[in-house]
C-alpha cells in the first residue's frame, strides 16, 4: 500500500455501476451514516456531478464529502469522491441506455485498477447492467469474469455469503441448455480447491465443511436420471477428499434446503446460477452480499441488479449495500490475522493449547 494509506483503518472503494440505476442512491444512503467513517475510509470512483444529482432524489440525507485527485491524499475523516470524469453527464433514471454503460465502465476501470494496484484495500461494486456495458474494455458476462481477468488467475468462484449461508457456483451466467457440459471433474475440483482456501483465508474457517449438490433431480436417482452425479460429481467429491478437504454430496438440491441441511456446513457448491441463487436470496432476506473467490483483491456486491424500476425514486434499500461494507472489513482483517498465523505458526498453536486446557480444566472441576 502507498504512503497515503491508513495503517489501521481500511480504504474501501465503491462504483457508482450505472449511473441511471440504483447505485449512486445506495452509495449516498449508505455512506451518509458517519458510523462507516469508523470502520473505514470510503473512496467513490465516480463523478461529484452525479452524486449531487442523486442527492437531490434523497432531500432527508446529509450527505458530506471531499474531491480528491490522487488517491495518496485520501481525507480519512470524510467521504472521498475520487473523480473519474469531469464532463456533463445527462443522467435518466430508470433508463437503461448508452450513457449508462459508458460511465459505469469509466467507474469501473478506475477503481478495479486501483484495486490491482494496493492503492485500496478493498472494493464494493454497484450493479451494472450486462447489456449496455458491453465495448471494447468490458465484454464479459459480469463482474465475475471481469476480475478473474484483470487479475489473471486461472479461476475464481462467484460466492454469495449472507450471515447464515455461504453458496458458491461452478457455472455463473450460462444458458440453462449450457450447463451440463460446463459440469467437469476438472471444474468442480477447481472450485472446490478455491472455495475451501477462501473459508479458510477470508472467513477465517480453520476446517471447513462443504457441501455439494447434484446436477439432476433427485441426486440422479443413481443414473436414472442422468449420469452426472455418478461419473463426475461423485469423482470430484472423492478427489477433494483425498487432498484432505471435508466435502460431502451430491445431494439433491430441493430437499437440502427443504431440510436445512445447509445448516449442518459452512459452504455449499451448486452446480448452476439459479439452483444456487434462489434459495441464497431467499433465506438470506436482503442481506447477501456477492465475494469473488480465488483473486488477490477483494471484491464484493450487493446481490441485486441495477433496479431501473426505482431508480431515483428513494425506494432503494440499502441493506445488502452495507452488508457488503461489513464483509469486505471483515475479509480484510481475516485475511491479516491469517497471514499473520502463517507467519507465526507457534502463536496459534500455543493459543489452541491454552484453549484445550481451560476446556480439560472445566470440565475436571465440573
Amino acid at each position: 500500500m502507498n504512503s497515503g494509506i491508513s495503517e489501521h483503518k481500511p480504504i474501501i472503494g465503491f462504483t457508482c455501476g450505472d449511473v441511471n440505476g440504483i447505485g449512486p442512491e445506495l452509495i449516498i444512503k449508505t455512506l451518509s451514516d458517519n458510523r462507516i467513517l469508523e470502520i473505514c475510509t470510503p473512496v467513490v470512483f465516480a463523478s461529484n456531478k452525479v452524486i449531487n444529482f442523486y442527492r437531490k432524489s434523497v432531500p432527508e440525507i446529509v450527505f458530506n464529502f471531499m474531491n480528491i485527485k490522487e488517491l495518496s491524499r485520501v481525507n480519512h475523516k470524510q467521504v472521498n469522491i475520487f473523480n473519474c470524469w469531469e464532463e456533463e453527464v445527462s443522467i435518466t433514471p430508470g433508463a437503461m441506455n448508452e450513457i449508462g454503460g459508458k460511465y459505469a465502465i469509466k467507474s469501473l476501470l478506475a477503481a478495479a485498477q486501483a484495486l490491482k494496484e494496493n492503492k485500496i484495500h478493498g472494493l464494493v461494486t454497484a450493479p451494472i447492467h450486462k447489456k449496455n456495458i458491453q465495448s471494447d474494455e468490458f465484454n464479459h458476462t459480469g463482474h465475475t469474469p471481469y476480475f478473474k481477468n484483470l487479475f489473471s488467475v486461472k479461476d475464481v468462484v462467484m460466492l454469495l455469503t449472507s450471515e447464515n449461508l455461504k453458496v458458491g457456483l461452478v457455472t455463473e451466467h450460462v444458458p440453462v441448455k449450457d450447463i451440463a457440459q460446463y459440469i467437469t471433474r476438472d471444474n468442480i475440483t477447481s472450485k472446490l480447491h478455491i472455495l475451501h482456501a477462501s473459508l479458510q483465508q477470508d472467513f477465517g474457517i480453520d476446517k471447513p465443511k462443504i457441501a455439494v449438490l447434484a446436477l439432476n433431480p433427485h441426486a440422479g436417482d443413481e443414473g436414472l436420471i442422468g449420469k452426472e452425479e455418478e461419473e463426475i460429481i461423485k469423482p470430484a467429491v472423492k478427489d477433494a477428499k483425498q487432498r484432505n478437504m471435508l466435502v460431502v454430496g451430491p445431494f439433491s438440491a430441493d430437499a437440502f434446503f427443504a431440510r436445512a441441511q445447509y445448516e449442518k456446513f459452512d459452504s455449499v457448491l451448486a452446480m448452476y446460477h439459479d439452483q444456487g441463487l434462489i434459495p441464497f436470496k431467499s433465506l438470506s432476506i436482503g442481506e447477501g452480499v456477492n465475494f469473488t473467490a480465488g483473486i488477490s483483491g477483494i471484491r464484493i456486491s450487493p446481490d441485486h441488479g441495477t433496479a431501473f424500476d426505482i431508480a431515483g425514486k428513494n425506494q432503494a434499500d440499502e441493506g445488502s449495500f452495507r452488508a457488503a461494507i461489513f464483509t469486505c472489513v471483515d475479509i480484510i482483517n481475516n485475511r491479516k490475522a491469517y497471514e499473520e498465523n502463517r507467519k507465526n505458526p507457534l502463536k496459534k498453536v500455543s493459543a489452541s493449547i491454552v484453549a484445550n486446557a481451560v476446556d480439560e480444566k472445566i470440565v475436571e472441576e465440573g
